[in-house]
């Protein structure tokens, strides 16, 4: 059994995943602003927090980056929203996020992104949770989830080496536009790759129109027959 903690503004939501814990055997609080959320914080010892981005007071990567600074983001914590930007999703990993869950949450990915956080969490008990590396069975069919597993998708894709700036694979000392056209090359080939080079079905997995992904793989300079050719 784990102690966790759900922080989510919408009742529904809190319910919903306190119940299904609950089932699962896990003892469960709940907040659903950032204020109560830092009160159960320093009340309390979690295996494990859900933290949803956007609240109404404070939201969730503010407060993430809040308890990282402060030393205390010692548990893993697992984002949530159905709103989340790309550049949102990487933020949140690069301040110590441990996964991402897409809102509507299925209980198969609740389940699983628990089950492999309390796995990490019983592997590393009391280490911070910035920069745990997120496997690359996680990378879902969205840019938000395949943005938190950025560093293994460009470290087994491109075989990169590690620089003396790199960070699991990804290398850093870069400008932001150059480290980020780097990540989304190696994002669209590896769903080319699983795709068999198929651009209708990589277009449904990244929710991109065929004219702006085409658009969007010319512009980062991806070998379109590379999928075809693996």
């Amino acid at each position: 059994m784990a102690n966790i903690l759900v922080v989510d503004d919408e009742l529904g939501i809190r319910d919903l995943l306190s119940e299904i814990l609950n089932d699962e055997g896990h003892s469960v609080d709940l907040a659903e602003n950032a204020t109560q959320a830092r009160s159960a914080r320093a009340a309390n010892v979690y295996d494990l927090i859900l933290l949803d981005i956007w609240m109404p007071d404070t939201d969730g990567v503010s407060l993430l980056k809040e308890w990282s600074t402060a030393g205390v983001l010692t548990m893993p914590v697992i984002m949530m929203s159905g709103h989340a930007t790309i550049d949102t999703a990487v933020e949140a990993t690069r301040i110590g996020a441990f996964s991402f869950l897409e809102k509507p949450i299925t209980l198969q990915k609740l389940l699983k992104a628990v089950e492999q956080g309390l796995a990490r969490n019983a592997a590393h008990p009391a280490s911070p949770t910035a920069s745990v590396p997120i496997a690359v069975a996680q990378v879902a069919a969205d840019p938000a989830h395949a943005a938190l597993a950025s560093s293994h998708v460009t470290a087994v894709l491109s075989g990169a080496e590690m620089g003396p700036h790199a960070h699991q694979g990804f290398d850093l000392d870069r400008p932001l536009r150059e480290a980020r056209d780097g990540f989304e090359k190696a994002y669209f080939e590896f769903h080319l790759a699983r795709e068999g080079g198929s651009m209708t079905r990589v277009a449904e997995k990244t929710g991109l129109e065929r004219t702006h992904l085409y658009r969007k793989l010319r512009q980062l300079g991806v070998d379109l027959g590379r999928g075809k050719r693996g």
